[in-house]
């Protein structure tokens, strides 16, 4: 009986997207843009808390943005009215972004009148972890109504992540959430992540996130 071949496909398509996105990031290091991808489940609050970061950060920051969604252009109209440079992507039905994707999305952008980047990647905490975009940085919202487990199910997700916002802290009154066992459970999959409570309703804790965020486009200019 002859022996069978067997061909790793999984650990291939991601050592070539590995690739592509380390040149997507040297690409964007010689034009100063600061790409972030962030991710969340459906439902979080991510557009909401885009519109309130790029209202912070609009008459300090030119920004763009890249809606991607498997349809609909409802984030991206929404994201439009605050003045930021949009476009939608249409993933064709696929739950995630890789770095081509990306940088064809950024293609369609246009970022020579950009300094920060923003991709709002499909909504779910499984497959958009699993491919590196050529982002600088990774930042994923969790919403407390979604509770404080999270990091124990989906732990590649926070694993990836630089920043984690827990949003919607307005409404912890009404839901079982533990604050300081999510940050536990956080800091067990990644010591390093920075966490920020925030409503994005509200408004409480925008601004300590977005000053993060200024700082670490303007550190990318300066390295």
């Amino acid at each position: 009986m002859k022996d069978v071949r067997i061909i790793e496909i999984k650990e291939s398509v991601f050592a070539d997207n590995d690739r592509q996105a380390e040149a997507l990031r040297s690409s964007l290091k010689e034009k100063g843009v600061f790409l972030l991808n962030l991710m969340s489940s459906p439902g979080s609050g991510k557009t909401t808390t885009l519109t309130g970061t790029i209202a912070a950060l609009k008459d300090s920051l030119r920004i763009g943005v890249m809606e991607a969604d498997i349809d609909s252009d409802v984030d991206a109209k929404t994201i439009a009215e605050t003045g930021a440079k949009t476009v939608q992507l249409h993933t064709g039905g696929m739950c995630h972004l890789d770095a081509e994707m990306t940088r064809q999305g950024l293609d369609a952008l246009g970022i020579d009148d950009v300094d920060l980047a923003i991709l709002e990647n499909v909504g779910n905490l499984v497959c958009p972890a699993e491919f590196d975009t050529g982002a600088v940085m990774n930042v994923m919202i969790l919403s407390v109504p979604e509770g404080h487990d999270k990091p124990l199910k989906y732990p590649l997700m926070f694993e990836v992540c630089d920043a984690v916002l827990i949003n919607k802290i307005d409404v912890l009154p009404y839901f079982d959430f533990d604050m300081e066992l999510v940050k536990e459970y956080i800091h067990m999959r990644n010591p390093k992540a920075d966490i920020f409570p925030i409503s994005a309703k509200t408004g409480e804790g925008m601004g300590e996130w977005t000053e993060w965020l200024s700082r670490q486009a303007a550190e990318w200019k300066c390295k």
